[in-house]
C-alpha cells in the first residue's frame, strides 16, 4: 500500500506539472507579436478580413476561455488546424511521431547494452588496463559534439563503406522495414551520445556499491559474484543512471534536431524547429506540449522504477 500511495502521489504531481506546462505554453504563444489571424492573412489584409478570421479562429474570446477550449481539445486529441496549410495538426504530427518512435526504439535497444556491459566490466575490473582503456574511449566520445559524430558515421558507412543510405528519406510509400533501415545510423549516433555519460555514472555507482557493507555480507554468505553483482549491487547503483536515462528519453523526442538534420531524418525534433520558424501557433503548442509530456512521463517512470528497485526510497 505504501508503494501504491507513493506512485499515485508522483503521478498526481506529474499531471499537475503537465497542466502548469500547458498554461505556460499557451501564454508563451499568446505573447508572440501579431495574432494568428494576422499571420494567416498577411500584413496587407483589411481589418474586416482580420475580424472575420479572428471570429472563425475564436480569437475574439477571452484568453481564459480560449485556454480552456484548447485544453479540452488536447484532452480529446484535437489540437486544431495548422495555420500555414489548414491541415489538422494531428495529421502532420502523427507520421513525424511514428518516425521518431521507431528511431527512439532502435536507439534505446542499442543504448541499454551499450551502457550496462562496459559499466559492469569496468566496475569489476577497476583500475586495470581494460578499465583505463574504456574510460579513455568514453572521455573521447564525450568530448565529441553529436553533429561531428553523426558526420563521421555518415562518411564512414555511407561513403567509404556504403552499407546504409546517406539520406534518411521517408515518405508515404515507405514500409516499416524501410524506416528501420534508414534509422539505424541516426539511432547508433544517438545511442553513443546518450550512453557515454551514463556509462561513467553507472561505473562510479557500481564501484561505490561493491565496496558497501551489505555487498560484503552477501559475499561472505557464499553468493556467487554474478548473483552479488546483478541482485544486490546493480539495483542500488542504477538509480542515478535512471535519471540520466529519463533526460535521454526527452532528448530522443525533442532534442535530436542536429542529428536529424545531418541524416535528413523527418522526425519530431525537426517539426518543432519548423513550427517555430513559421510561428504556427497550434503546431507550436502541440509539439512543445507533447515534448514536455514525454519529459514529465519519462521522469515519472524513472521515479516509480527507483521506488521499486530501492527500498530506501519508500521511506518518508
Amino acid at each position: 500500500m505504501q508503494i501504491l500511495a507513493l506512485c499515485l502521489k508522483r503521478t498526481a504531481t506529474a499531471l499537475l506539472t503537465l497542466l502548469l506546462v500547458s498554461l505556460i505554453v499557451f501564454v508563451a504563444v499568446e505573447i508572440i507579436p501579431g495574432d494568428a489571424a494576422t499571420r494567416v492573412a498577411g500584413r496587407d489584409a483589411t481589418e474586416e478580413t482580420l475580424e472575420v478570421l479572428r471570429q472563425r479562429m475564436h480569437l475574439d474570446l477571452p484568453p481564459a476561455e480560449r485556454y480552456l477550449t484548447w485544453l479540452g481539445g488536447v484532452v480529446t486529441g484535437q489540437f486544431g488546424d495548422v495555420l500555414t496549410s489548414g491541415r489538422s495538426v494531428v495529421e502532420i504530427l502523427a507520421p513525424r511521431v511514428v518516425n521518431t518512435l521507431i528511431l527512439s526504439g532502435i536507439a534505446l535497444a542499442i543504448y541499454f547494452p551499450l551502457v550496462l556491459i562496459p559499466a559492469i566490466f569496468q566496475a569489476v575490473r577497476r583500475d586495470r588496463a581494460a578499465d583505463h582503456a574504456l574510460s579513455t574511449i568514453t572521455l573521447v566520445l564525450l568530448s565529441i559534439p553529436d553533429f561531428v559524430l553523426a558526420t563521421f558515421l555518415l562518411l564512414l558507412f555511407a561513403v567509404v563503406i556504403p552499407i546504409f543510405p546517406a539520406m534518411s528519406t521517408i515518405d508515404e510509400r515507405s514500409t516499416f522495414f524501410d524506416i528501420v533501415n534508414v534509422s539505424i545510423m541516426p539511432a547508433v549516433t544517438l545511442a553513443i551520445v546518450m550512453a557515454v555519460y551514463a556509462v561513467r555514472m553507472l561505473r562510479e555507482g557500481l564501484i561505490d556499491v561493491l565496496d558497501a557493507d551489505f555487498v560484503r555480507m552477501a559475499r561472505l554468505k557464499g553468493l556467487s559474484q554474478r548473483r552479488v553483482l546483478l541482485r544486490h549491487a546493480l539495483p542500488n547503483a542504477v538509480v542515478p543512471t535512471l535519471n540520466v536515462t529519463a533526460l535521454n528519453l526527452a532528448y530522443l523526442i525533442g532534442g535530436v534536431v542536429v542529428v536529424e538534420r545531418v541524416f535528413s531524418f523527418p522526425g519530431f525534433g525537426s517539426l518543432i524547429v519548423d513550427s517555430l520558424k513559421l510561428l504556427d501557433a497550434p503546431l507550436i503548442q502541440a509539439t512543445v506540449l507533447l515534448a514536455s509530456a514525454v519529459y514529465i512521463g519519462a521522469n515519472l517512470a524513472v521515479d516509480i522504477m527507483a521506488i521499486l528497485l530501492n527500498p530506501r526510497l519508500r521511506k518518508g
